[in-house]
């Protein structure tokens, strides 16, 4: 048997593509992966990928500006290639663009199909309902309770996520790494990584930070810091270093991927932003001390792995929606202080636990398993009895159920105790819900009976009004999402009536919780 993977996305979503690849694997399959070429290196990092097959974007593009038919050319080569030279039986979508969907759409010729997908007409035709959930919670911030690979393992059909474990360095590689941390400081004792690069200038902690904590690691620990990133991030190592009064082992743009897996594995901990090293790390078995900002969150896309530390700003308005301006002078940034994160770093390094920290200006949180296997956190902080804590775990409880199409009449969810404003806004909107849902009910049976053009009318306003009432709510923006996608799917009054089926078991349970 033969699977192939197809995420046309970047670095860090490549890497923990491998839980999916581990499953398939153990399940008997020989696996393939679809990846951007340019990425392709990343393919060496993973266990268990058979074959890899780079799609050639920027070709494709450049072909298409010049001629759309010898665009379609190479991609039917491409296409043709796969199936000749691999013939999976299983093609699993894992990237929800147009063109994914369309490479989906040419494979499936009498193949099996999970995940995001494309009928013949253009529309979109994903597998479960965890597909549409895994790309309606990436948009909105602050409803995401599941990590990013347990989103990836119930889009591919795998119920467990299996260990995120990444490929070991080779001897070469180990000796490339042993030599890069070389002939240490006299009187160090160990190494800590620093990453203080990601995406966005927004979501990294600030330089002098990392200057502030490499002094104290050195001071306190007599830990060298090493300076990990790529050859655009090598301004950051060294505004880190301008005026630094400790060692300092600098790899920023030094390395290849490879050998910054083998780096990895030689150190004490890292520390760093919300990036593919974190993930590299996490599947290398590093400690971690990870610390989000702006729209980035924990607990989505936060390390894959058990025992990891994580910081966010103790804000309201973190995390911060996409394309929002901040209002608040990117406060976020200076909000986790070096004291905070020192605190909890050493304890981990004197005795191999992470402490407590309360009342610091951050959210810290341990990473672990539930029962299911899934990445779940913990708080070390003392956040627990927060609304945003609590509104986490309850949807973690029941979108669970909802998305893989459980009864939601027999969850026994006690001892939530929201505050009185949010209590009273979630009862708001989700009694209005239920109301529009019970007439949509009644108005479906008189379009079966009898369908008018003026109920059909009145009906479809109804759908578009679930959506409105929804979205009022910030906690329940990912169901306006995923209500409104819905519904564009079905064909048939039969579809729409099971959509407003779960959907009002999903609100009851809801209130009958919060209430």
């Amino acid at each position: 048997m033969k699977a192939l993977v197809i995420n046309l996305t970047r670095f860090g979503d490549l890497l923990q593509t491998q839980p999916i690849i581990t499953a398939l694997a153990d399940q008997g399959y020989k696996v393939g992966v679809m990846c951007l070429k340019n990425f392709a290196g990343t393919m060496q990092l993973l266990r268990n990928v058979s074959r890899t097959f780079p799609l050639p974007g920027a070709y494709l593009l450049a072909a298409l500006d010049r001629d759309w038919r010898e665009a379609i050319n190479i991609f039917e080569s491409y296409c043709a290639e796969i199936e000749n030279e691999f013939d999976p039986s299983l093609v699993i979508n894992l990237t929800p663009s147009v063109s994914s969907r369309l490479i989906t759409l040419r494979l499936r010729k009498g193949r099996e199909v999970r995940g995001f997908a494309m009928d013949e007409l253009g529309f979109n035709a994903d597998t479960s309902r965890w597909a549409g959930f895994l790309q309606m919670a990436s948009a909105n911030r602050g409803s995401s309770p599941f990590n990013v690979v347990d989103l990836f393992s119930k889009v591919a059909g795998i119920d467990e996520t299996a260990p995120f474990t990444l490929a070991e360095p080779s001897s070469e590689m180990k000796i490339a790494a042993l030599k890069l941390l070389e002939n240490p400081e006299p009187g160090a004792e160990g190494f800590v990584g620093f990453q203080p690069g990601a995406s966005e200038e927004r979501r990294r902690w600030p330089v002098e930070y990392f200057r502030e904590l490499g002094f104290r690691l050195w001071k306190e620990k007599r830990r060298v810091p090493v300076l990990l990133g790529t050859e655009n991030e090598k301004e950051l190592g060294k505004r880190i270093q301008e005026g630094a009064n400790f060692p300092a082992v600098n790899l920023m743009g030094a390395t290849s991927l490879q050998e910054l897996a083998a780096v990895l594995r030689r150190l004490d901990l890292l520390v760093t932003n919300d990036t593919g090293t974190m993930h590299l790390a996490a599947g290398s078995g590093t400690p971690l001390a990870a610390i989000f900002l702006a729209t980035a969150q924990p607990w989505d896309t936060g390390p894959a792995a058990e025992g990891g530390c994580c910081f966010e700003p103790d804000l309201d308005c973190h995390p911060c929606p996409f394309g929002q301006k901040c209002f608040c002078e990117h406060l976020c940034r200076r909000k986790v202080e070096p004291d905070t994160v020192f605190a909890a770093v050493s304890s981990f390094l004197d005795d191999g636990k992470w402490p407590l920290i309360e009342n610091m200006g951050a959210r810290v949180y341990l990473t672990g398993r539930d029962e299911f296997g899934h990445i779940c956190l913990s708080s070390l902080s003392g956040h627990e009895q927060t609304d945003r804590h609590k509104w986490i775990v309850l949807q973690r409880e029941l979108y669970r159920r909802f998305l893989d199409g459980d009864d939601l009449s027999a969850v026994h969810f006690t001892g939530v105790e929201f505050s009185a404003d949010l209590r009273s806004r979630l009862l708001k909107t989700l009694g209005d819900c239920r109301d529009v849902l019970f007439l949509m009910s009644k108005q479906a049976l008189l379009l079966e009976a009898n369908p008018v053009e003026g109920m059909k009318i009145k009906f479809l306003a109804n759908l578009q009004r679930i959506q409105d009432i929804l979205s009022s709510c910030p906690e329940l923006s990912v169901l306006s999402s995923m209500w409104a996608v819905e519904s564009r799917a079905h064909d048939s009054m039969a579809g729409l009536k099971h959509q407003m089926s779960v959907y009002t078991s999903l609100v009851n349970a809801i209130i009958g919780i919060v209430e």
